[in-house]
């Protein structure tokens, strides 16, 4: 298995020099966050998930979680490792003081659930779903629930999990089954059926908490009669702890391609005593709050299979001998070449490198946003919510997008040795491939992006975006070594704001055109989002050599990466452009029985 090293240079890069995250900590009041609490942070996560969590991650992927007449026991050390985790006081990082949090900003949980994902996915994925119930009830629960469950929540010592999907249905929650009965005590009995429930039954903690999706008997049709509901696997008792089992209980869990130490479950509710959180036939509302949480989260699991694949594939390139250099031997002292002097090497290489820092210069601009969001300033919080609203979508789609292309080279680097198990990548890949599906397939987010968010708010998001990198290219204009970058990334940024209006004037004409644009806009979009991110890294990098920065090798390499990214990675918007405007009558005119033919 590739040993994981928390790239912590790259990250401090991003949280310094580029972001100035301090500067943000300081305008919402996060006084907490001092240079030396979050490089505490870094440095003890960045051991915790080295020295604990990856040496789990191949184990727990052959081992598997263990499913018995309803009970799930997680691969050997998993347990363990979490009570670690709580009693590090990890969980609460950027939760609410008000229960039991530590109150630090939301940007330092997504480095930390960086470091977790990347060493260890399907362990992340318990705290991870419990991060999501946390913020969904947070947001719209009632104070009596925020103290009963938030605290048990924060500590670690409860988990939580989302319920959604159900065995007929998968993204249309509107034909939900799942029945929700008022109680004469004000409680609801909750039956029916949900399945692909991660973390939904386990034993790392003493009681799950189910936010479950249900429909109460008199609730109108479709998605505006659905109702969210607390379910816990034991109900609380007078003292606040778990007491009385509930009428839930685990059906099975699924057997996977990947993540097979996260245990997904199948999850029976018998008139299981639930909570209404909210308002009755608003739930979807509430949900997305969890969903969005999640979706980031998904998104950065792109870049965390990535990152392990990339650290894997450059080590084994520069041991692995294979032929000489095609301009002359450059190991002579060897019988062969290390294969990272061929050309097709490097490429794999840069790509993968250009698409993780990328990714993570995204996952860190959206981190900041989150902070601003959540602080003080009512004006700029709201444009925080808008930007953070469009870039979801991209986030999710793009990152796992690219990050199932950048462990598939990782693995294509080994040569037949990646196929081979114990070298660990194609776990990487195997585990990388559920990303692009779960928390709502790329296909509905393209849907989400191009329909949703940016025709349905009258273009005012994408500008909302669009009118950011319009400033930067600007200021940036003169530049006397970027400016080249520049002009391509203000023309790609002015075509963008066309292909929309193009796109939305023939939607107008037929809807199917949202459809059969929306994955190649979505692509198109996060190509671009990228490229303003790279020469945001590169102005940085290109002011601190001038300023005769100690560590140049570093600053030197951003800059030959950013090059890759622009000359190889940034043309393939050409494509999607060109797809994007094919129209949808190739696609829709086959009648469905000539697809069997």
């Amino acid at each position: 298995m590739p040993e994981y090293k928390a790239p912590l240079r790259d990250m401090r890069f991003l949280f310094d020099e580029v972001f100035d995250l301090p500067a943000t900590y300081a305008a919402i009041g996060a006084s907490d966050a001092t240079p030396d609490m979050v490089s505490a942070i870094l440095e003890e996560g960045a051991k915790f998930c080295e020295q604990v969590l990856a040496p789990l991650n191949r184990s727990g992927d052959e081992e598997g979680c263990q499913w018995h007449d309803g009970v799930v026991t997680t691969p050997k050390g998993f347990k363990e490792a979490f009570a670690q985790y709580i009693e590090g006081g990890w969980n609460g990082l950027a939760a609410d003081p008000a229960y039991g949090g530590q109150g630090l900003p939301h940007s330092l949980g997504l480095v930390l659930a960086e470091m977790v994902g990347s060493a260890n996915t399907s362990w992340g994925m318990y705290p991870g779903l419990t991060h999501g119930a946390m913020s969904a009830i947070h947001a719209h629960g009632s104070e009596e629930q925020k103290q009963t469950y938030l605290t048990k929540l924060t500590e670690g010592r409860w988990t939580g999990t989302m319920c959604l999907t159900e065995p007929h249905c998968g993204t249309d929650l509107g034909i939900i089954k799942t029945r929700a009965v008022p109680q004469a005590d004000g409680s609801y009995a909750i039956s029916g059926t949900k399945i692909f429930i991660s973390a939904g039954e386990h034993d790392m903690s003493q009681n799950i908490v189910h936010l479950v999706l249900a429909k109460l008997p008199d609730a109108p049709a479709g998605t505006k009669g659905i109702s969210l509901f607390i379910v816990p696997k034991f109900l609380p008792d007078a003292a606040g702890e778990a007491g009385q089992r509930n009428g839930v209980s685990c059906g099975s869990i699924e057997h996977k391609m990947g993540i097979k130490a996260s245990a997904t479950c199948v999850m029976n509710f018998d008139a299981a005593i639930g909570y209404l959180i909210g308002e009755a036939n608003k739930g979807l509302n509430c949900m997305f709050t969890m969903m969005n949480h999640a979706r980031l989260g998904t998104g950065m699991q792109g870049l965390c299979n990535g990152e392990a694949s990339y650290q894997g594939a450059v080590r084994y390139a520069n041991e692995r001998l294979q032929m000489r250099a095609l301009t002359g031997p450059k190991a002579p002292d060897k019988p062969a070449d290390p294969i990272i002097v061929h050309p097709d090497v490097r490429r794999m290489l840069l790509t993968m490198k250009a698409f993780n820092e990328g990714n993570r210069a995204l996952t860190y601009f959206t981190a900041q946003l989150l902070d601003v969001a959540h602080g003080p300033d009512a004006e700029r919080a709201a444009e925080a919510e808008n930007l953070l609203a469009f870039l979801t979508p991209i986030c999710k789609a793009f990152m796992t997008e690219t990050g199932l292309e950048v462990t598939s080279l990782g693995m294509q680097v080994f040569g037949g040795h990646g196929y081979i198990r114990e070298w660990g990548m194609e776990q990487l890949m195997r585990d990388c491939r559920i990303a692009p599906i779960y928390e709502g397939t790329n296909g509905i987010q393209a849907l989400d992006l191009l329909g949703r968010k940016v025709l349905g708010s009258q273009g005012k998001l994408l500008r909302g975006f669009t009118k950011i990198v319009h400033k930067f290219c600007q200021a940036q204009a003169e530049h006397p070594q970027l400016k080249g970058q520049v002009a391509e990334l203000a023309r790609l940024n002015q075509q963008w704001g066309e292909l929309t209006q193009r796109l939305g004037m023939a939607a107008m004409k037929n809807p199917d055109e949202v459809g059969a644009a929306s994955v190649d806009y979505l692509m198109y979009s996060g190509y671009v989002t990228l490229a303003y991110l790279w020469l945001r890294m590169a102005v940085v990098a290109k002011a601190k050599l001038a300023a005769g920065a100690v560590d140049a090798p570093y600053y030197e390499t951003k800059l030959v990466t950013c090059d890759f990214y622009f000359q190889r990675l940034l043309p393939r918007t050409a494509a999607h452009l060109a797809a994007a405007e094919a129209g949808s009558d190739s696609l829709m005119k086959l009648s469905a029985e000539q697809f069997a033919l």
